[in-house]
């Protein structure tokens, strides 16, 4: 019998924080000699990271703008330069290996919350109001 999938560890949690802190300061001080790097305002939203530490993924997002997508090429040219920075800062035996995603959470929240106030939407959402003989 298969157990289901647990959450993560509390070390994978704190883990994936301090990268997060790590990535969110370069990003914060436009560290980078790529151009297209050093001039975008970068937000690291989340890190996640897998049971054996070795490899994470951050969900990046650029606040008031839709093309992350165009960043990651050069993140990923980065990476090398931004594990170096994490080696630095965090006191672990094996550095992970870094990946980026685009954070399209936000992206999604602010379509559910455009179609919540559509008009035919709201009309659904609206309780009838019943007679209550008193």
């Amino acid at each position: 019998m298969k157990k289901p999938a647990a959450g993560p560890t509390q070390r994978q949690l704190r883990v994936a924080e301090e990268i997060r802190h790590v990535l969110s300061g370069v990003f914060g001080r436009h560290e980078f000699r790529d151009p297209e790097l050093a001039a975008a305002e970068i937000t690291v939203t989340e890190v996640r990271i897998g049971p054996d530490l070795k490899r994470a993924t951050a969900f990046i997002a650029r606040l008031g703008r839709s093309d992350v997508a165009d960043l990651l090429p050069g993140l990923k040219r980065a990476t090398p330069y931004l594990r170096g920075q994490m080696a630095k800062a965090m006191k672990l035996r094996i550095v992970p290996d870094l990946s980026f995603q685009p954070d399209t959470a936000l992206d999604y929240a602010m379509e559910i919350n455009k179609l919540m106030r559509n008009p035919v939407v709201a009309r659904d959402l609206v309780k009838p109001i019943e007679d209550e003989d008193v």
